[in-house]
């Protein structure tokens, strides 16, 4: 079993003589293709290579390789046609989004109000062919006003009493929670055991949300008066936190021009359930190289105070390195193991929808603000000179480098 250098990445694997092997940066590397050059494994050079990246890597396969990743590459570009027949703009909002729900989770979407929002999240789910819901919390509303309750009915042929569950707003693919920092926490409460459990409990007896199911909430970052904020907790389990912003002039001219009109733009259905979770699947068996999962981490373990961070990125821990000086001066509490999940999967659902099997270091460094800005708790120092989580995430990408083999220390 020869050792083959990838021309792509520059890694060094086994790869059989009559096969062919994955590499990490998405390339096939193949043991009949003369040109790609035997590395001889006693030398240094290969050794360091060896080192960074194992050999015996055994990726899984995507089932249906390239005709699984067109198929979902197409859903996303039909999606994205159907979707600009009523949004203008807001190209990044769009893919965050569209990124989140085929990785399986959920979207925190903060912005000012008259931003389309809802409008955004009501289109998605005409075009994906999902059951739609919308609740807006208040102050007032009860966990059994979102999940559901028991009511007593009587059966005219028996005669007898008996409680039957009629479903809450919650049982729908796709539930809006329109400004939910609105609500009090004991309604938050009900909503994360769904988002988590996907389930509710009512009366002791559980009951399944459907699948696919996504909470895609909305926050006025601006008025706070009567609001309730989310406890850490609950914003950890929202995949991300997206910020919607002012559009551009000719894209408010466009909206205001078409919203003027008596044209309604008809939503064609792209997707359906089946081809969500389908797709999903999909995301979930994408192969990633070693060195791209410890890239993430390092996003993660950085925003840690006193945590040390193995380096390189793509090698075995040997030595180890402090966090910036920002982080331990603005920093309270860092983000968890959940954001390097969610870091991966993202990056995963991303790599798919540009129409490539495999993750690349860039798609982590795209997908590290909206996971990582609900996740960075800033202290009082920040507060007071303006440093947001925002400029955190800057920071750390600043920092840290594009391609994990640099070893030249970089200025914090």
């Amino acid at each position: 079993m020869p050792n083959i250098r990838c021309k792509n990445c520059g890694l060094l694997m086994n790869v059989p003589l009559d096969g062919r092997r994955l590499c990490g940066c998405g390339a096939w590397l193949s043991g009949e293709e003369p040109e790609q050059a035997t590395v001889a494994v006693n030398t240094p050079e290969a050794e360091d290579v060896l080192e960074a990246a194992p050999a015996e890597v055994n990726w899984p396969r995507i089932e249906g390789d390239l005709s699984a990743i067109e198929r979902l590459n197409d859903g996303y570009r039909r999606i994205r046609k159907e979707m600009a027949k009523s949004i203008v703009g807001q190209e990044r909002v769009l893919e965050e989004l569209l990124i989140a729900i085929f990785a399986r989770g959920h979207c925190l979407l903060v912005g000012v109000p008259g931003l389309a929002k809802t409008l955004m999240i009501r289109t998605l789910a005409d075009s994906l062919s999902l059951s739609f819901s919308r609740v807006q919390f208040t102050p007032d509303l009860m966990p059994s006003d979102i999940t559901g309750t028991e009511v007593l009915q009587e059966d005219k042929t028996t005669g007898q009493r008996l409680f039957k569950f009629l479903h809450g707003p919650l049982f729908a693919n796709v539930v809006l929670a329109d400004e939910i920092n609105r609500t009090p926490p004991k309604t938050q409460a009900a909503l994360l055991e769904a988002m988590q459990e996907r389930q509710v409990t009512v009366g002791g007896q559980r009951h399944k949300l459907p699948d696919p199911f996504f909470v895609l909430a909305t926050q006025n970052p601006i008025e706070q008066e009567g609001t309730y904020p989310l406890p850490e907790a609950q914003q950890d389990r929202f995949m991300f936190n997206i910020m919607v912003d002012y559009p551009e002039e000719e894209e408010e001219f466009r909206i205001v021009e078409m919203t003027t009109s008596t044209h309604v733009p008809r939503i064609d259905r792209v997707l359906s359930a089946t081809d969500i979770l389908e797709m999903q699947d999909i995301v979930r068996k994408v192969p990633v190289a070693p060195y791209v999962i410890r890239y993430a981490m390092k996003f993660t373990r950085l925003t840690r105070k006193g945590s040390r961070v193995a380096t390189p990125v793509g090698a075995p821990a040997r030595g180890a390195a402090d966090v910036p000086d920002f982080i331990r001066d603005y920093v309270t509490w860092g983000a968890g193991p959940r954001a390097s999940q969610f870091l991966i999967l993202a990056a995963k659902a991303r790599a798919v929808l540009h129409g490539r099997y495999y993750v690349s270091c860039e798609d982590v460094r795209a997908v590290a603000p909206p996971v990582l800005r609900h996740r960075i708790i800033t202290n009082f120092n920040a507060e007071a000179e303006g440093i947001k989580p925002d400029d955190i995430v800057r920071r750390l990408t600043e920092i840290i480098p594009r391609d994990p083999s640099e070893k030249a220390e970089a200025r914090v």
